[in-house]
């Protein structure tokens, strides 16, 4: 096992960072326009935003002009939100989520465990959705 962010999980944060480059658009982004800009089959982003969806974080607009757009302002999302949205918890180990395990109380790599979930949730809640369209605006300016 490789402790490593799933594909689910990076697609996801991409595709919402195109709906953050969108948020002040009145028009809906069509999931084709965010699978060709971003390299992901359209039946993949329809499974990715689904949690999106249940967790709030998008809407959808139905009808030829349809699509879709974010539901929640892109400074009040993180990485941190989408990861919890599409995979849930970020714990490298079961037991630090659930004390079923008859060695929680001594086991000392728990403690370990423990700090390992804290710091990945620090680092993905340190930037919002925002703050990474406007990253990733720059560097489509810089591309151009």
């Amino acid at each position: 096992m490789k402790l490593q962010i799933s594909t689910k999980v990076r697609y996801a944060a991409r595709a919402m960072i195109e709906l953050a480059l969108c948020y002040n658009n009145s028009e809906p982004v069509q999931l084709n326009d965010i699978a060709c800009k971003q390299d992901i089959s359209v039946k993949y982003l329809e499974q990715i935003m689904a949690p999106l969806r249940a967790r709030g974080y998008v809407r959808t607009q139905k009808g030829s002009r349809g699509g879709y757009h974010l539901a929640v302002d892109p400074h009040k999302i993180t990485l941190y939100d989408i990861v919890e949205s599409v995979e849930g918890s970020i714990s490298p180990v079961i037991c630090i989520d659930d004390q079923a395990c008859e060695r929680w109380d001594k086991c000392v790599t728990r403690l370990v465990w423990q700090r390992v979930k804290d710091a990945m949730k620090y680092e993905l809640q340190a930037k919002s959705l925002a703050d990474l369209a406007g990253e990733q605006g720059n560097l489509y300016l810089s591309q151009n």
